[in-house]
């Protein structure tokens, strides 16, 4: 994909503008400096630094929070009464994650007002700590980990968490009586690579102070990492579904030739889609329950996520993709009787990319996982071509945090998606499916018979049938595949209802 496939302006570095070590060092103290800002100065610090070799923040943690247990960390607490900001009457409030466990690098995180960056020195006096935290706290200003941002977003008297962003290039955030799911990232590279995946970091945070009228808190950050430095701007504004305007530009320091824009992180362990093995007294457990796309041509397609045996990856290639994202469609509490996790209050991650991203991939990545504190799915756009060393690649999308969003009026949605043996016999590879579609509220199901068509790349697909879901008041497809000798079978399931479009169904088997 080119560059200006992303509204990207290409600028290629000849080696003699390569930048002397002063260079570089003066841009690394920069990042700590009180001074000038603009939304240009991240650009320009991260431009400095990808003209050398990444060198990673400080590390080392001293006493007492050197070797901190998850317990002992989770018993460091921000004092909600010393938020940056507490004291003002302004829409949004800021608290500092405190280092250690395995929050090792030291963030620096300044405060920007009236066009001038402050630094936040580290102190004690910031957190609570409670009786599993030893003591005496550093006093010296080592740095944070990360930071929460906290807006009205539930109520107009309450300050509830709005975003995080904490671990790597890592941050969440979530909607109204929402909880939180799954996590976005900075970038992804190498995902699932057999040389191993590279874990890009945010190194420093610069958070505008809002105005007293403002419904949105920006938040400025420096991406490093062995293979590329970048500026990012995040816009946030909680609501319903928080919506964040993500602008990045990217400075790589080799070729970029596999990696994520828009990446995001989930969780799914099982559904009723796939249940094989499962001892667990939830019908469901899971973040996120499939991903939808809006292709360049304004298809919608559903693709249920699962829980393979062997590591799974699924690249659906697209030209200027209008929408994607992890989905939690069902908002049923019955469906996963959990009470504590509520998983039916997990965010929807939905990306829509500004401008033009060219010809690339929508990829799903779906991992073996035996537990459900591991997020085993993650999703990215791919884009065709490589990004080159040496460039300059700019590029932007807005994230909506909270339902799925709204189908076209008049459009009918995959529902549920279950996976069953066909046969009675217990080793026949024989596997029904049933998939149910939800029809908007104007139609209904005897408005005529619909057609459909379902395919498969192997095997043998029988038995296929449409017929009225009472409970839904919907449709009920329904068939049989007989993989025969195929390990993976790929399907595709497309249904005409009398004026009613509906969504294209994907789905892998694998033995």
């Amino acid at each position: 994909m080119a560059a200006a496939a992303l509204g990207v302006v290409a600028l290629y570095l000849p080696e003699s503008a390569l930048a002397a070590d002063d260079e570089v060092a003066a841009a690394i103290a920069k990042i700590t400096a009180e001074g000038p800002f603009s939304r240009a100065t991240v650009v320009e610090i991260a431009r400095t630094l990808a003209k050398a070799d990444f060198v990673p923040p400080p590390s080392y943690l001293p006493d007492p929070i050197k070797n901190l247990t998850y317990e002992q960390y989770r018993d460091i607490r921000s004092d909600r009464d010393k938020s940056i900001w507490a004291d003002e009457k302004l829409p949004f409030r800021m608290q500092l994650f405190h280092r250690g466990f395995y929050y090792k690098e030291d963030i620096p995180i300044a405060v920007v007002s009236d066009q001038t960056s402050h630094h936040l020195a580290y102190s004690p006096a910031l957190f609570d700590f409670g009786k599993l935290v030893p003591q005496p706290m550093p006093t010296d200003d080592i740095g944070f980990a990360g930071l929460r941002l906290l807006g009205r977003i539930n109520s107009p008297d309450v300050f509830d968490e709005v975003a995080v962003f904490l671990g790597a290039s890592y941050f969440r955030s979530l909607g109204e009586g929402q909880v939180y799911g799954l996590s976005a990232r900075g970038l992804a590279l190498k995902t699932a690579d057999s040389e191993g995946e590279e874990f890009p970091l945010f190194r420093a945070f610069w958070v505008e102070k809002p105005m007293p009228d403002a419904e949105t808190v920006v938040v400025h950050a420096l991406l490093d990492s062995a293979s590329v430095s970048g500026a990012y701007r995040f816009s946030i504004r909680p609501d319903q579904s928080t919506v964040i305007d993500v602008e990045v530009t990217l400075f790589p320091r080799v070729d970029l030739a596999k990696l994520g824009l828009a990446p995001a992180s989930s969780m799914f362990f099982f559904g009723p889609n796939d249940r094989k093995n499962v001892d667990d007294y939830r019908p469901e457990v899971h973040d996120s329950d499939g991903l939808l796309m809006v292709n360049g041509r304004g298809e919608r397609i559903w693709r249920p996520i699962s829980n393979p045996v062997k590591l799974q990856i699924s690249a659906f290639e697209d030209a200027a993709p209008r929408g994607f994202g992890l989905t939690q469609r069902d908002r049923d509490p019955a469906t996963f009787q959990d009470f504590e996790a509520s998983y039916e209050k997990r965010p929807t991650l939905w990306i829509e990319p500004v401008g033009d991203w060219g010809q690339g991939s929508v990829t799903l990545i779906e991992i073996p996982s035996n537990s459900e504190i591991n997020d085993n799915i993650v999703a990215y756009w791919q884009p065709q071509d490589v990004i080159k060393a040496g460039s300059e690649f700019s590029f932007a999308y807005r994230q909506f945090w909270g339902n799925a969003p709204a189908p076209p009026p008049g459009s009918a949605i995959v529902v549920a998606t279950r996976v069953g043996r066909a046969t009675l016999e217990d080793d026949s590879p024989i596997r029904r499916f049933v998939i149910d579609y939800l029809l908007p509220p104007a139609a209904t199901a005897d408005a005529g018979d619909p057609t459909v068509t379902v395919t498969s790349n192997t095997g043998v697909v029988s038995e296929t049938t449409m017929q009225p879901n009472p409970l839904t008041k919907g449709w009920r497809l329904s068939f049989k595949l007989d993989p025969q000798d195929a390990d993976l079978v790929e399907l595709r399931a497309v249904v005409s209802i009398v004026g009613v479009p509906a969504e294209t169904w994907l789905y892998r088997w694998t033995a």
